[in-house]
């Protein structure tokens, strides 16, 4: 694996520690709810930054969705908000269910629902152009999400980094070398889930010490995320929720971005699943950048300034407004 890989993913989080960049101005607080069979309704949180003057005048609006282990404040989230608020697209940065301490259960890869529900909460109702852009597991969910049930108003989706296939990645990932970054994953996931078993403790069969000691992702999936989700095993979850397979139902177009030096979303992990991909699939390898991390420089070939997050935004809207005017 490159150095490079590990400096475009490992100096962004740098940056962002350091500098703290703040997000859009007018970032009010948003949240909606979700039908839970096991706990009735879990809540959903977001942040909603709209433009001076509110609505886009096409009404348009940007979701962005975070990775696994991440929150809408992690250091890929904000410069998407940042690029939508420069074109003035109102933004929605959303926590998947369970961050932030704000409910009874947590999310996995595959809850497309949740974002099925944010898209279709009353108090977005007013936006008719919808994108979603989602980082690692996030694009995961947003590429499950597009080969699904599709609200009319979504018009495209892009996809960061995303895993395709769950029992590789995980396999991956779970090596020796990149303890590192499975440490920091892990923690957040730790951490997230703690608070769900403190508010209810019948949520999972196991105790917060044997939680604290699971040190592997398919450790994790096993004991943490296929009880509470009904699967049978790890591996049963993997095959279910995968986006892989699922690539041939996408139903608006899609962008799949991708590094060829990504330490943690391994590309032989993601070759495999892309063989007869369909039309509406756009993919993008990327010789320089890491996981969710990327040079300014970066040209998608778009009509707009470089870097990840202005290329895809401008991707998105020109695929979109075509997808509006058939």
């Amino acid at each position: 694996m490159s150095l490079s890989g590990h400096y475009w993913t490992i100096a962004p989080v740098v940056h962002h520690v350091v500098r703290r960049p703040s997000a859009p101005p007018g970032s009010a607080r948003w949240s909606t709810v979700v039908a839970n069979e096991a706990f009735g309704e879990v809540r959903l949180s977001g942040l909603l930054s709209q433009p001076e003057g509110g609505a886009s005048r096409d009404r348009a609006l940007l979701i962005v969705i975070h990775g696994l282990g991440g929150t809408n404040e992690s250091h890929y989230v904000i410069p998407a908000a940042r690029a939508a608020h420069a074109i003035g697209l109102p933004c929605l940065r959303i926590n998947l269910r369970g961050v932030a301490g704000g409910a009874d259960d947590f999310y996995h890869a595959g809850l497309w629902q949740d974002v099925a529900a944010v898209v279709a909460s009353p108090s977005l109702a007013e936006y008719t152009n919808i994108y979603i852009l989602g980082y690692s597991m996030g694009g995961h969910v947003t590429l499950r999400y597009a080969a699904a049930e599709v609200d009319p108003r979504v018009r495209a989706v892009a996809a960061i980094c995303a895993p395709l296939d769950l029992d590789s990645s995980a396999a991956a990932i779970d090596r020796p070398a990149r303890a590192l970054y499975r440490h920091h994953v892990l923690a957040g996931l730790k951490g997230m889930v703690a608070g769900v078993l403190r508010r209810r403790r019948q949520a999972l069969p196991i105790s917060f010490t044997s939680l604290l000691r699971i040190t592997t992702l398919r450790e994790w999936d096993r004991q943490v995320v296929a009880p509470r989700h009904g699967f049978a095993s790890a591996e049963d979850y993997y095959a279910r929720v995968s986006a892989g397979p699922k690539l041939g139902l996408l139903q608006r177009p899609t962008l799949l971005v991708q590094s060829e030096a990504d330490p943690m979303v391994i590309p032989g992990t993601v070759r495999p699943a892309l063989v007869g991909s369909p039309a509406q699939l756009d993919v993008r390898w990327i010789d320089r950048g890491g996981h969710v991390g990327f040079p300014s420089t970066l040209d998608l070939g778009e009509r707009a300034p470089r870097g990840l997050e202005r290329q895809v935004l401008a991707w998105l809207v020109r695929h979109g407004s075509a997808a509006n005017a058939t």
